[in-house]
């Protein structure tokens, strides 16, 4: 698949290495182009660098591997209001919460995911990968490793599938929980998880495991 990755940080290295071993053909775009084209040097294969308006054509999926305070920056960069993400399923990861607390930065009512998606008009926005570090995804994994579960919710089947498969490329399953009126849900969960392990706690000991 043809692959946009908006920024430049551990999250877009790590699946982007993921999605470059798999065979993909990818693309990234950042605030800076020393830095995308450095990304780009670091993935290797055909990767390019492009400037972030560029960053959704022709894409058969785009992630918005950004900080929340950067997320409508950035997809103003990408000119996503005007329409670019229009029809690409757009992957978002990111977690709008207070920093070693875990609190949801954004309304009571609503979610990052819907955020994103108000600002990506006709975007097909799907949440997953925001509830585990960049790291584990480049970890090496053993024979008989339990894969990790990605939750994955959104309105979209052809951008489920599509996300399900970029899942599957870095090792993970997919857990589909639903539209993307339950992203809040899994936002709150990543809350939980980083309230936890900032208060030195295993985040995994607070969950039963059957």
């Amino acid at each position: 698949m043809r692959i946009g990755i908006l920024g430049t940080g551990t999250l877009a290295e790590a699946l982007g290495t993921g999605w470059v071993r798999a065979g993909h053909e990818v693309v990234v775009g950042g605030r800076s182009p020393g830095k995308a084209q450095a990304l780009a040097d670091r993935l290797g294969g055909a990767t390019r660098a492009l400037p972030p308006q560029e960053i959704a054509h022709g894409r058969d999926a785009v992630l918005l591997a950004v900080a929340w305070a950067g997320v409508e920056d950035t997809l103003r960069s990408a000119g996503a209001p005007d329409g670019t993400l229009d029809g690409t399923p757009l992957i978002d990861p990111t977690n709008a919460v207070e920093h070693g607390v875990g609190v949801l930065l954004t309304e009571p009512h609503g979610s990052a995911a819907q955020r994103v998606a108000a600002l990506a008009p006709g975007a097909h926005v799907v949440k997953a990968f925001h509830l585990f570090p960049a790291q584990r995804w480049t970890q090496p994994r053993e024979a008989g490793d339990t894969p990790v579960t990605v939750a994955v919710c959104g309105d979209d089947a052809d951008a489920l599938r599509v996300t399900g498969r970029l899942v599957r490329d870095v090792g993970g399953v997919p857990a589909v929980l639903g539209p993307l009126g339950r992203a809040r849900q899994l936002e709150e969960a990543a809350g939980f998880v980083i309230g936890l392990a900032f208060a030195g706690f295993d985040p995994v000991s607070a969950v039963p495991s059957g």
